[in-house]
C-alpha cells in the first residue's frame, strides 16, 4: 500500500450512517429506574464512515461516502449537515427500510456509553458503481459488521485496483479471538484497531504483543491506543506517537477522525511517522467538541 496518482486520489468510505444523539455534561450515568439530566446535548450525523468522511474532506481529500440512509424524518434532518460536509454524496442509496437508525450518547468525563439500532442491511445499491469509478484510489470500511455483511466487497475493490483499509468497530458478538474475523478480512491492506478491539481479536493484553500478532496478517497495522497516542508498524518499521494535551469535552468518533488524518498523509507521502503524526492531530481536533466531525460543518 502506497501513495497514489493524483488522478485516482478520492476515498471511499463505506460504512451505516446514524444519526447521533450526544448528551454531554452529565454529573452522573443513568441507573434502572433513575432519570439523569445532562448540560447540552448535541445532534448531528455519526457513524465511522461519514466521520473519517467529513475529517478527509476537511483536509483537502475528495471523500465519497458509500452508505444507505432511510426515508424517515429522523434520517431526513441530517441533510443539512451532510451537504456542508464537503463530501461525495453521489454513492448514498435512499431506502425505506434503512432507517431511523439513531444513536444515543452519554458522556462523562471524556468517556462515552452508546446505544444504537441498526435498521436494514449495509450493503448500497450503488456498490458497484462506487468502486469502478475512476477517481477512486483507496476503499475505507468503516466497521467489520458492513465487511461481514458484504465479504465480497474486498475482491471487487481489488479488481478496480483499489487499496483498503478497515476499522473494525467494536462489536460484542463479531470482534472476537476465534471468530471468522481473519478469513473474511484477507486481502485487507490496513487494519486500523483499537487496543480493546486489539486485545479481543488476539488474546493478548500488552500493546506490543497485540502489534505483534496482528502484522502476521496484515501488511500494515496502526494501533490507537486513546490518551497514550498511537502506534504503527509496516515492514520492518515501527513507530510510535503520545496523544496531543488538548481538552477533552467527548472522544466520540475520534479514532474515525485518526482514521483521516492517517489515511490522508499516508495516501500522499508513504511516510509512517508523518502519517501518525497527522492521525494523532486529527484526533486530537476531534475530542475538542462534542461530535465526531470538524466543528466548521456546525457553523
Amino acid at each position: 500500500m502506497t501513495g497514489t496518482p493524483t488522478a485516482r486520489s478520492k476515498v471511499l468510505c463505506l460504512g451505516r450512517t446514524y444519526c447521533d444523539i450526544i448528551f454531554t455534561g452529565l454529573h452522573e450515568m443513568p441507573t434502572l429506574g433513575r432519570e439523569r439530566f445532562a448540560d447540552n446535548v448535541t445532534i448531528a450525523a455519526g457513524g465511522g464512515a461519514y466521520i473519517t468522511a467529513a475529517h478527509l474532506a476537511s483536509l483537502g481529500r475528495p471523500a465519497a461516502l458509500l452508505t444507505r440512509l432511510g426515508s424517515d424524518p429522523l434520517s431526513q434532518s441530517l441533510n443539512p449537515e451532510l451537504e456542508a460536509s464537503g463530501i461525495d454524496l453521489s454513492f448514498v442509496e435512499r431506502s425505506p427500510d434503512a432507517g431511523p437508525q439513531p444513536t444515543v450518547a452519554l458522556v462523562r468525563h471524556g468517556e462515552r456509553a452508546f446505544v444504537s439500532r441498526r435498521a436494514g442491511g449495509s450493503r448500497p445499491a450503488t456498490l458497484d458503481q462506487a468502486l469502478s469509478a475512476p477517481d477512486v484510489a483507496h476503499l475505507h470500511i468503516a466497521e467489520f459488521a458492513t465487511l461481514k455483511d458484504s465479504p465480497e466487497v474486498i475482491a471487487l475493490a481489488r479488481r478496480f485496483g483499489l487499496t483498503i483499509s478497515l476499522d473494525p468497530s467494536w462489536d460484542d458478538e463479531l470482534i472476537r479471538r476465534g471468530s471468522d474475523f481473519f478469513e473474511i478480512c484477507a486481502g485487507i491492506d490496513l487494519l486500523l484497531p483499537n487496543v480493546e478491539e486489539g486485545k479481543a481479536l488476539t488474546g493478548e493484553s500488552a500493546d506490543e504483543a497485540i502489534l505483534g500478532s496482528l502484522r502476521k496478517r496484515f501488511p500494515l497495522v496502526v494501533l490507537k491506543r486513546g490518551e497514550h497516542g498511537a502506534v504503527a508498524s509496516y515492514g520492518s518499521t515501527s513507530v510510535s506517537a503520545e496523544a496531543l494535551r488538548v481538552n477533552v469535552v467527548d472522544t466520540t468518533g475520534a479514532g474515525d477522525a485518526f482514521n483521516a488524518g492517517f489515511l490522508h498523509s499516508w495516501l500522499s507521502t508513504s511516510d509512517l511517522e508523518r502519517s501518525l503524526a497527522a492521525g494523532i492531530e486529527a484526533g486530537g481536533l476531534s475530542v475538542q467538541s462534542a461530535g465526531g466531525v470538524p466543528p466548521r460543518i456546525f457553523l
